[in-house]
């Protein structure tokens, strides 16, 4: 039986590792739609295992977190991330981005496959 999209975004999602975070592009493109980022955010908000499905390791595609992250805010995304190492940087243009203004520093810590 073929597996549904949020199959397999889940999928994907799990072998994101501690320490680094993915796109939602990314795992859209990675889950085989790469066009759908927007789906990935809808199928992680219906996360049926959270802390199972690292799902506060999806971030946008500048680095930012997701205002509405279902599991307790971005405050709390931010704070599941710092607490694997996931290193964030202020905003270069005063404009706030994420959680307090700042984003994940996606040089150092998004997830290459």
């Amino acid at each position: 039986m073929e597996r549904t999209f949020s199959q397999r975004v889940y999928d994907v999602v799990r072998r994101i590792p501690e320490g680094r975070v993915a796109t939602y592009g990314q795992v859209a493109a990675l889950a085989g739609a790469p066009r759908s980022a927007r789906f990935v955010g809808f199928a992680l908000h219906s996360n049926p295992e959270p802390g199972v499905i690292p799902c506060h390791r999806v971030v946008f595609r500048d680095g930012s977190l997701a205002p509405g992250f279902a599991f307790g805010g971005p405050e709390r995304q931010r704070a599941l991330l710092e607490e694997e190492g996931v290193v964030f940087i202020p905003p270069s243009d005063g404009k706030p981005c994420g959680a307090d203004g700042w984003k994940v520093d996606l040089d150092r810590c998004q997830w290459r496959e």
